[in-house]
């Protein structure tokens, strides 16, 4: 197994965007509990959905995607790959899955490496050569190393609260003036929690997107892999057709690269990095590699 070193800039980072969340989530419990709403029911009601969201989060992304988990027999090449990279980073081996799609992507997903499914299109593997498409492959592994649907998923618990009494807190008037107001404030301090976490959790995915890239450079130990396969997926979207980039933007969080038409609000508030700032991120440890 390949020495996995940290990027303790990018770490710091990560955790001062969490710290940020905990801070905004506490004050927004403090705010509840003063206004005397429910906040048991808020959570369990909360809890509940996000449960069922990460304990079934790989059968859900395989029905929204149309994946189709494959045999050995069915992709050799494929496992291979993904066999040789799992001992390079000490993980048990995942499903693999294809999916029907002109898009040329990749995504992971489960609640543990154990539980882990990795994902390509069949555009990927039209478009890149066997190097690339490992590289790929071990930027999605390096998610499951890292447990980001985990992350994602516990950073996302209050958040989710928010939105859900910003959607529905309002149609529950209060039944004198006085409950009127507290709901009133309920509401506006759903709505300002809703967006700074909106924000922070955004960021915090485009730092993991940071992480998997180094990951990835880690395991195959040829970062330049990555950033071909990059360029390669990133010039490969204005060639698909707009039908086929909107079916695909609400799955955007779990593409190696987003999937966005020149329409998409995603564009303003993106899961994921710019190209230019993953490109110049994988040089310089590419130039890293070089001096070690």
């Amino acid at each position: 197994m390949k020495r996995w070193q940290r990027d303790y800039g990018l770490a710091t980072r990560m955790f001062l965007t969490m710290f940020m969340l905990f801070v905004v989530y506490i004050a927004f419990i403090g705010v509840l509990s003063y206004l005397g709403l429910p906040l048991i029911m808020i959570l369990l009601f909360a809890g509940v959905m996000l449960f069922a969201q990460y304990y079934f989060s790989d059968k859900m992304v395989l029905y929204s995607t149309g994946a189709r988990v494959v045999t050995e027999s069915e992709e050799p090449g494929l496992h291979e790959i993904v066999s040789r990279l799992c001992i390079e980073a000490d993980l048990p081996k995942p499903r693999i899955a294809v999916v029907d799609s002109s898009i040329p992507n990749a995504f992971a997903t489960g609640r543990s490496p154990n539980k882990a499914l990795v994902a390509v299109t069949t555009g990927l593997t039209q478009r890149l050569d066997r190097n690339e498409v490992a590289a790929v492959l071990a930027h999605e592994l390096t998610h499951v190393k890292n447990r980001d649907v985990m992350v994602m998923t516990i950073a996302s618990f209050f958040s989710t609260i928010a939105f859900f009494l910003v959607r529905y807190l309002i149609f529950f008037g209060g039944g004198n003036r006085r409950e009127g107001v507290q709901i009133m404030i309920a509401w506006l301090a759903s709505i300002a929690v809703w967006i700074i976490s909106y924000l922070l959790i955004r960021a915090l995915s485009r730092y993991r997107e940071f992480a998997a890239d180094r990951g990835a450079a880690i395991i195959t130990g040829h970062p330049s892999h990555l950033v071909s396969a990059l360029m390669k997926i990133s010039g490969s979207m204005d060639r698909v057709p707009t039908d086929d980039i909107r079916k695909a933007e609400g799955m955007n969080a779990f593409y190696i690269i987003p999937a966005i038409s020149k329409s998409s609000i995603m564009a303003l508030f993106s899961t994921h990095p710019p190209l230019k700032k993953r490109v110049a991120a994988l040089e310089k440890i590419s130039r890293e590699m070089e001096l070690a």
